[in-house]
């Protein structure tokens, strides 16, 4: 079987002072699911299982039992490139993912030149009550439309959504920062007109300050911006 085959690997490539450190950084994760395999071992391994005439047994085997069996998954769907069945195993493999690192580094190359399809999904993603299919969405709209296929409508898309989640609202900070670095003009006044929740917004500002993309008298007028408790 192929998901005993991939647990043998990972057992090969075990470091257990890794597993230590990510037990600390991925608190929604189990600890007893955690190997503790490097990223990069990880990505290779992922390449190589892609080429596998059973690797779809293994992408329909959900929920996996370990947090390394879910970074296999995101990696070998990161890499596919027919973008109709990529979307759709991502749709599927969403609701299972339960911790920050997946979600991120899962990312298909396949979206940067389907966005119209990416689009349709990323919708749909917005209004799950699942916290890292909300914050995928947030993700993919940060990655793929800031730039050239920016719209001022998906600012407010973001700005509007409330969540408890820790996860989904540093998601949301983190996109507005990033709109600040790109879309300034458009973005600026969203913070201004304080459309986040408090802590968002200064999450937002706090993060775009941070950051190099930022100009020294836009990071001035930012922080004059923050919202006091």
């Amino acid at each position: 079987m192929i998901t005993d085959d991939i647990y043998r690997e990972l057992i090969k490539l075990q470091d257990t002072g890794y597993r230590d450190m990510q037990v600390t950084i991925i608190p929604t994760v189990n600890a007893d699911s955690i190997i503790g395999v490097r990223t990069p071992a990880l990505r290779q391994l992922a390449k190589d299982l892609s080429k596998r005439e059973d690797i779809s047994l293994f992408l329909g085997e959900l929920p996996h039992k370990y947090f390394e069996e879910n970074q296999l998954h995101a990696f070998i769907l990161s890499g596919m490139k027919d973008a109709g069945n990529c979307i759709r195993l991502v749709d599927a493999f969403l609701p299972y993912v339960d911790n920050w690192a997946t979600c991120d580094q899962m990312s298909p190359k396949v979206f940067r030149k389907n966005k119209d399809l990416l689009l349709e999904y990323v919708e749909k993603w917005m209004k799950s009550d699942l916290t890292y299919v909300k914050r995928f969405a947030i993700g993919m709209l940060m990655e793929h439309f800031l730039d050239e296929d920016f719209k001022t409508s998906y600012l407010t898309k973001v700005s509007k959504i409330r969540s408890d989640e820790y996860y989904v609202n540093m998601m949301t900070a983190w996109y507005f920062a990033t709109a600040l670095a790109k879309q300034y003009e458009a973005a600026l006044p969203y913070i201004e007109g304080q459309k986040l929740d408090k802590w968002t917004h200064n999450k937002a500002i706090q993060k775009a300050v941070e950051s190099y993309r930022i100009t020294p008298e836009q990071k001035e007028y930012l922080k004059t911006l923050k919202r006091k408790a």
